[in-house]
């Protein structure tokens, strides 16, 4: 093998030593180093090791550095790689939470991410966390999906998928005879646990359950359409306005809360409406926009006597008719 080469593959032998092998805690001496080198079938002495560390150091924008420990037990090992272990864990129990990344995906994505550490730390990111509630997925072709509107969205291509539904058995079929939708895709939204599809179709915005799409194939030199009515497009609003993302009439609401919902309505409805204190000063008021649908009703009955519709007069009447059902069926 010529010297430049062998020099190339030698380089590379110690920082791969030196991500996996070495942190904080675990610093490697010299010695070390080059019997680890001569294990992988690359004979090195310690002065050229030493020049190597300083090479590696040298490297402009290398996103590390090999830091010397000095003293008994020292030695040399990386730190500021790629990612701190705080910001691996975010990652890995982001990968453990999301109910669309299969088991097995899971674990290879996991191991994935813990090679842009050394191996002791992580052994520290083989944890479980545990979300109420949440099974994973039995498909990856979830993953495929969101791939191919990312390719979509950054392309800017229409987009062609089949819609699906749940069925009593259990199974995804299509809707409408399994007719290919057409839309031209603009946004992915993380909303509620599930991601959607906000595409323009028929003259208007609306959105689309990824999870609940299939067959999605990017419509390259189809170029989509919709461009000024999402230029005027307020995604947040968009989200903020709907209840479990169902669409609904839109309506400035009036709500009476009692004070200890302030934390509710700030988590729902962000910073940005008032909360104006009510005669008595037990309670305040709060005026918003929402697509009115039964999700609506059902998020705000949910809060008992703590919330009260006051306008506008519609709204409140529905919300009462929806109550008198209710309490007829459960006579």
């Amino acid at each position: 093998m010529p010297r430049k080469e062998g020099q190339k593959l030698k380089l590379l032998a110690l920082l791969e030593i030196l991500a996996r092998e070495t942190d904080e805690a675990h610093p490697l001496s010299v010695p070390r180093l080059v019997e680890m080198l001569r294990e992988r079938g690359i004979n090195a002495e310690r002065k050229s090791v030493y020049d190597d560390i300083e090479t590696l150091n040298s490297i402009p924008d290398a996103g590390f550095e090999i830091v010397q420990q000095r003293g008994r037990g020292g030695g040399y090992y990386m730190t500021d790689t790629p990612f701190e272990l705080a910001e691996l864990k975010l990652l890995v129990d982001a990968v453990y939470a999301s109910k669309f990344i299969t088991a097995n995906k899971s674990k290879t994505l996991i191991r994935k991410l813990g090679r842009f550490t050394s191996r002791f730390r992580e052994a520290e990111l083989n944890r479980t966390v545990l979300v109420s509630g949440r099974i994973k997925s039995q498909e990856e072709r979830f993953l495929y999906s969101v791939d191919a509107l990312h390719a979509a969205i950054t392309g800017g291509w229409q987009v062609q998928f089949t819609y699906c539904e749940w069925n009593l058995d259990k199974k995804m079929t299509p809707r409408h005879g399994g007719r290919l939708y057409r839309v031209s895709p603009w946004a992915l939204v993380w909303e509620n646990g599930n991601y959607y599809l906000i595409a323009y179709t028929e003259g208007h915005l609306r959105h689309y359950r990824v999870d609940k799409m299939q067959q999605v194939v990017p419509l390259e030199g189809e170029a989509r359409e919709g461009a000024d009515e999402y230029a005027e497009f307020d995604v947040n609003a968009y989200t903020q306005q709907m209840f479990g993302m169902f669409n609904g009439p839109l309506k400035k609401v009036t709500l009476k809360c009692e004070n200890r919902l302030a934390g509710a309505m700030i988590d729902r409805f962000g910073t940005g409406p008032a909360l104006v204190p009510y005669a008595g000063g037990e309670s305040f008021v709060i005026t918003v926009d929402v697509q009115v649908s039964p999700q609506f009703y059902g998020w705000v009955a949910g809060f008992g006597t703590g919330i009260e519709i006051l306008a506008p007069a519609e709204v409140r009447a529905e919300m009462c008719r929806t109550l008198d059902t209710l309490e007829d069926l459960y006579r």
